[in-house]
């Protein structure tokens, strides 16, 4: 992200890195957007994912209690530590963020922000939902994973990620973010997203690994209906899974893209129970 006017000269800053898909984001109103949608955070930790030249840090740092800022590139991190250097609220931590636990960076309760790589998004965003969660997460995402995170079921992109995601948070589109937003521009558009985990689960938290391969076994036969989806992943026999599927009121000729996250974690909480 690039810098305010207190940051270091974009001249100084190393050249944008293809494998880490750096494009910093520079659009103030953006920004700003972010800032705000994190809520009130004068007396919250915030995790920052992705702070690159310090444009969103920047801002964080002078409303929040603290900010945890976690970098993989080791050039911006010695910018952000020299340019933060006398700040006692600001950690910048040189890691790769899926090899970190976040609410131990944390040390309790935050938020948090983040700029993902489109390369890496899905990883980060289930990453990030590690219990302990934060209260609520804002994302800069590729505007199609965007959607997709926000599909209701049957819409046209209303697939795995949207119910995974779904089924342990809610998920809002709040603006979407032009490609000349970026320093180098992307070759996409961009979305900003908030993602508020629910605050009583809708499943138990020892099931979600088993919803997620479920789901995503089920999206790759999404033309199929849910009998013949069920036995081709259970093995189980045709009316085994005709009445299972009746006692979570799901039709048997239903097909995957219809059926809501509550719903699915239905029907993986009875495959949990037939077991």
């Amino acid at each position: 992200m690039t810098a305010r006017h207190s940051t270091p000269h974009r001249g100084t800053f190393p050249t944008p890195r293809k494998r880490f898909g750096q494009h910093f984001l520079r659009d103030e109103r953006t920004l700003d957007a972010i800032v705000e949608a994190l809520g009130e955070i004068g007396e919250r930790t915030v995790v920052e994912i992705g702070p690159g030249r310090g444009a969103l840090t920047e801002k964080l740092v002078a409303c929040a209690r603290e900010v945890v800022a976690i970098e993989i590139d080791r050039d911006l991190v010695q910018h952000l530590r020299a340019h933060y250097a006398e700040q006692d609220n600001v950690r910048i931590v040189e890691a790769d963020v899926l090899t970190v636990s976040l609410g131990a960076l944390a040390g309790g309760p935050y938020v948090l922000a983040a700029n993902v790589p489109y390369y890496i998004t899905t990883p980060i965003l289930f990453h990030a939902l590690q219990i302990p969660r934060p209260e609520a997460a804002v994302y800069l995402v590729q505007k199609e994973v965007a959607e997709r995170m926000c599909a209701a079921p049957g819409s046209k992109v209303y697939g795995a990620l949207s119910v995974n995601l779904q089924a342990l948070a809610m998920v809002e589109y709040l603006r979407t973010v032009p490609a000349g937003a970026f320093y180098p521009p992307p070759k996409v558009e961009s979305a900003v997203v908030r993602v508020t985990p629910h605050s009583h689960a809708l499943l138990p938290p020892a099931l979600e690994s088993r919803l997620q391969t479920v789901v995503i076994q089920a999206f790759g036969l999404r033309r199929k209906q849910m009998v013949r989806v069920l036995r081709t992943i259970t093995a189980r026999s045709a009316d085994e899974v005709t009445e299972l599927l009746a006692r979570c009121g799901v039709a048997p000729d239903a097909r995957p893209e219809v059926l809501s996250p509550v719903e699915w974690i239905r029907v993986v909480e009875a495959l949990e129970a037939a077991r």
